[in-house]
């Protein structure tokens, strides 16, 4: 039965309101769609069965970068990660955010894929999305977390039963940029920071995000704070394009001569959210920019660290690019 997607009913409001209506009425059994990569595999594959799908595409007011009164920026969630990739403004005030959509899969699914979606998929356990009855799936087991467990993609931190990775390059670049997240539903706009929006499994083991039944993620808002600021975005992946990072890296940093004034530094793939390094950061903060403190930094990266069988070498990875993203 793979390929053959079970029936559904399509639904294409033209607004948000429609849109979210939609959505509560349908509950559980809803499912919003914009560029639809990964949702189109996992209705091919069985693995999701919505009764309701809504597609967003239609509704305008979700697309479009704006320069706010802060001098900070708005991106619509369904702005192509093309569009974030080479816009103007982005490249010159957050070109962190521009690296990494860059680095997301291929031209082809940038073009079409969304930032919304990007930061809002599901999990890429072999496993889960094989349907096996794991715990993120309602089971009560974890099939990577075995002596035989294919984990080679899997956790360094903060595993809870479940040892899968946020997959989005995106959501990295967001967490150093102290972006905030946009949702609406039927009660309202609720605005979150972008390190609120993920969530691991000791929260809630089936989903990735706060987003529940009935919301849908409009906007991502980047303050002014780190604007202009100096940027570095390395992904680690098995292929350049069209993969999954194993260690992804978005660092901010303000200089003051030769002192690191300030920095924010993030890793995507070792944990089930993107991993803010506070105690880098207060290791290197007000410290000369120089191998020394590039070195102790990096010492602390990976420090807690729960290796699985076959992912030790993702912990002198990380420690890497956090050594390169700290000497510039």
């Amino acid at each position: 039965m793979k390929d053959m997607m079970p029936n559904f009913n399509l639904v294409q409001p033209t607004d948000l309101a429609s849109a979210i209506s939609l959505l509560t009425d349908a509950g559980e059994n809803g499912w919003a769609i914009a560029g639809g990569h990964d949702s189109l595999d996992w209705f091919k594959d069985r693995i999701k069965r919505p009764t309701t799908v809504v597609d967003l595409t239609g509704i305008d007011s979700l697309k479009g970068i704006r320069e706010t009164a802060d001098g900070g920026v708005e991106i619509g969630a369904l702005t192509t990660l093309t569009e974030v990739e080479n816009n103007p403004i982005i490249k010159e005030k957050f070109g962190l955010l521009s690296s990494a959509a860059s680095r997301v899969a291929s031209p082809q699914i940038r073009n079409k894929g969304t930032i919304g979606g990007n930061v809002s998929q599901d999990a890429r356990c072999w496993y889960y999305r094989s349907g096996l009855d794991c715990y993120r799936a309602g089971g009560n087991t974890c099939y990577s977390d075995t002596p035989e467990g294919m984990n080679r993609e899997h956790c360094l931190f903060g595993a809870s039963r479940c040892v899968a990775v946020s997959p989005s390059d995106t959501a990295s670049a967001l967490v150093s940029l102290d972006a905030s997240m946009v949702i609406q539903n039927s009660s309202g706009e609720k605005v979150v920071a972008a390190t609120d929006f993920f969530i691991g499994p000791a929260i809630d083991i089936e989903n990735m995000t706060i987003l529940k039944p009935g919301d849908v993620l409009t906007a991502i808002r980047i303050p002014a704070t780190w604007a202009g600021a100096e940027f570095y975005f390395e992904k680690v992946a098995d292929r350049n394009s069209w993969d999954f990072p194993l260690v992804n890296i978005a660092a901010a940093i303000k200089m003051n001569g030769s002192t690191i004034e300030d920095i924010r530094i993030t890793c995507g793939a070792v944990e089930c959210v993107p991993k803010r390094l506070n105690v880098v950061e207060d290791i290197v903060r007000g410290s000369e920019r120089n191998e020394d403190t590039a070195n102790l930094g990096a010492g602390a990266a990976a420090r807690g660290a729960v290796p699985l069988n076959y992912n030790h070498f993702k912990i002198p990875l990380m420690e890497g690019l956090v050594r390169k993203a700290i000497r510039g």
